[in-house]
Order: structure tokens, then C-alpha cells, then sequence
């Protein structure tokens, strides 16, 4: 996660929070004039086009007046979805025994990329099999990771 990630993620966790939503996570995608903001939401009953549309009213009105995303960008408020985003620790915790796949930010034993079975999740690690090989893997060197959909 990024330096402008982390700070908008700490700056919109109360106003998100205060509308009933947990804040999943916060992603920018920088691409000129076309940047993109993503806010995952999420609520135990699920979250509707209504709850996409309250939280990006309020998280707007949050970044007009703080300002820190000097570039063009658009904003864009959604569930996490059946691939769900993983972002910390605890995200990774909850989906121990799950299918994931893992964007290092640092490649490690010559990859980047790693798309297999959660086995573990302590100390800010994360262990992932991938065919018959285990990998131990910081959550600090993860650039994006995402849950596998299960369709079984």
C-alpha cells in the first residue's frame, strides 16, 4: 500500500464508519487523467448501489475539503466483491484455507506473482502453496492480493 493509500485510508475510515460501513480498503490507480480512487465497503447485510452512492457523497465531500489527491482523478465506491481485496493482516487471517492470488510489490525467489492456497497467516506473514512449493511471504511486500472465487 502506498503512502497517499495509508493516509486516505486513515482519513476515511470515520466518515465511512459513521455511515454503518466497515472501510475494506483504498486503492489508487495512477493512469494521468484518468486515475482512478477505489473504496471497498463492506456491511455484514451486504452493500447495494443505495450504499455505494451515501458513501461516495459523504467520502467526497471528505476529499474536497482535505485536498490531497493532487491529480485528476474519478472516484469509485463498491463492495469488495466475490474476489475481494486483501489488504492487512486480518484480511488475510479470515481467508486462511482459501485460494488466493498475491502481487508482490519486490519480487522474491524470481517471481512476483503468486496465486495458490493460504495456509497460514501470523506475524504480518503470509505462507502460500502454489503447486507443491510453500512460500513465506511479508504482507509488507504484497502490492495487491485478492481472494480466489470458489465456484464449488
Amino acid at each position: 500500500m502506498s503512502q497517499l493509500e495509508r493516509k486516505l485510508t486513515e482519513m476515511l475510515i470515520a466518515p465511512v464508519e459513521a455511515l454503518g460501513f466497515e472501510l475494506v480498503g483504498v486503492e489508487f490507480v495512477r493512469a494521468g487523467k484518468h486515475s482512478i480512487l477505489r473504496v471497498f465497503i463492506d456491511h455484514e447485510d451486504g452493500i447495494d448501489v443505495d450504499n455505494c452512492a451515501d458513501a461516495s457523497h459523504q467520502i467526497s465531500a471528505v476529499l474536497d475539503v482535505e485536498d490531497i489527491i493532487t491529480a485528476e482523478y474519478n472516484l469509485e465506491v463498491s463492495s469488495p466483491g466475490m474476489d475481494r481485496p486483501l489488504f492487512n493482516s486480518a484480511h488475510y487471517a479470515l481467508v486462511v484455507g482459501e485460494t488466493i492470488t498475491v502481487k508482490l510489490s519486490i519480487p522474491q525467489d524470481g517471481r512476483r506473482n503468486f496465486k495458490g492456497l493460504l495456509l497460514k497467516c501470523e506475524n504480518d506473514t503470509i505462507l502460500v502453496k502454489v503447486d507443491n512449493d510453500e512460500f513465506s511471504l511479508a504482507i509488507a511486500n504484497i502490492e495487491k492480493g485478492n481472494l480466489v472465487p470458489n465456484f464449488d
